[in-house]
């Protein structure tokens, strides 16, 4: 029995895989086949993207707004969280830490607008560009200091 791609995509997903495995390689459905492929490299593409835009965007909120770091433990979490999410990405997806870099500065700006609107703080408040390199965005152990005074 085959499956739709259009009805049920992942009871049509097992039975690719069933067919894959069992070579039955004039059965599959090569058209949707190399959708499915193509979709998951970028839906990895966009996971990362998000998870550094967030980054960032605590990142931000931490260094512009240090008297808000002792009302609780959320921005603090939230960075672990993004740069724990982000090792995933990268230990099942490693090709795309060569992305990170231009991904990051694609994703800065909208990081930059939306820490200004949580903030309640100017745009103008924030570097136009990203003020740290991903080595420091992806650092576990770090956390930017205040802006001088």
């Amino acid at each position: 029995m085959t499956i739709p791609y259009e009805t049920d995509v992942y009871l049509w997903a097992k039975e690719q895989a069933t067919l894959l495995e069992a070579r039955q390689f004039e059965a599959l459905d090569i058209p949707n086949l190399v959708e499915e492929i193509t979709s998951v490299g970028a839906s990895e593409y966009r996971t990362l993207g998000s998870h550094l835009a967030n980054l960032v965007m605590h990142l931000l909120k931490w260094h512009y707004q240090p008297s808000r770091r002792r009302t609780g433990r959320s921005w603090r979490s939230s960075i672990i969280n993004a740069r724990n999410e982000i090792e995933q990405v990268l230990e099942t997806s490693p090709s795309l830490r060569r992305e990170a870099v231009p991904l990051l500065a694609r994703r800065y700006p909208g990081a930059r607008r939306l820490a200004s609107a949580e903030t309640g703080l100017p745009l103008q408040t924030f570097a136009a560009e990203c003020p740290w390199t991903v080595e420091q965005v992806l650092d576990h152990d770090f956390f930017p200091e205040p802006p001088p005074a």
